[in-house]
């Protein structure tokens, strides 16, 4: 059996984003941590997919997917709702089909675990409801578990680290659910 793959994607650009930190907590398995702005891709339009095509940003982001067992998505909560950059990146890779797959199977065949990071109360639950809805109309198996952290703002340390035991503690139990059902559906 092959080492347990995680890739990490931080929902956001933003220099020093809540959620790119939370992110680059990760340290479980053998990680890969991306950034979106890496797969730059032109706002969803059928009319654009079906005269150039799906854009190879989006085939190479998929492809990325499929290298791994599970997939760690960190959001920030743009209006109650996740942001465009993360929903289109979502969008096109749904479009991708890479023969012999099905279109869309890069979602079937792997564990999802879904993360947000926020400066409010709620911590971008919002933001989670609204991904674990998109991903679950994708058919993807997203793990029951999620983290939504509080007043993010205080939530780092000098270090960029989580100050709280029981933050800490919350990232560890969505890390080892993300992990064990990665493990079964390897």
């Amino acid at each position: 059996m092959s080492a347990l793959k995680i890739l990490v994607i931080p929902g956001s650009l933003r220099t020093g984003s809540l959620n790119a930190k939370l992110a680059a907590i990760m340290a479980f398995a053998e990680v890969t941590r991306i950034s979106l702005g890496d797969f730059p891709l032109p706002i969803y339009d059928g009319d654009l997919q079906a005269k150039s095509g799906v854009p190879k940003h989006a085939i190479n982001l998929k492809r990325m997917m499929s290298a791994h067992h599970g997939v760690l998505i960190v959001t920030p909560e743009y209006n109650s709702s996740v942001p465009a950059l993360l929903k289109n990146a979502i969008d096109w890779v749904t479009r991708v089909h890479d023969l012999p797959e099905a279109r869309g199977q890069v979602f079937r065949e792997r564990a999802f675990a879904i993360a947000a990071a926020s400066e409010s109360r709620l911590g971008g639950t919002r933001a989670l409801a609204a991904l674990r809805l998109i991903l679950s109309a994708c058919q993807a198996t997203v793990i029951p578990n999620q983290l939504a952290l509080s007043f993010a703002g205080e939530a780092y340390d000098d270090m960029d680290r989580l100050r709280h035991p029981a933050d800490l503690e919350a990232l560890k139990g969505l890390v080892r659910q993300l992990i064990e059902v990665s493990q079964r559906m390897m």
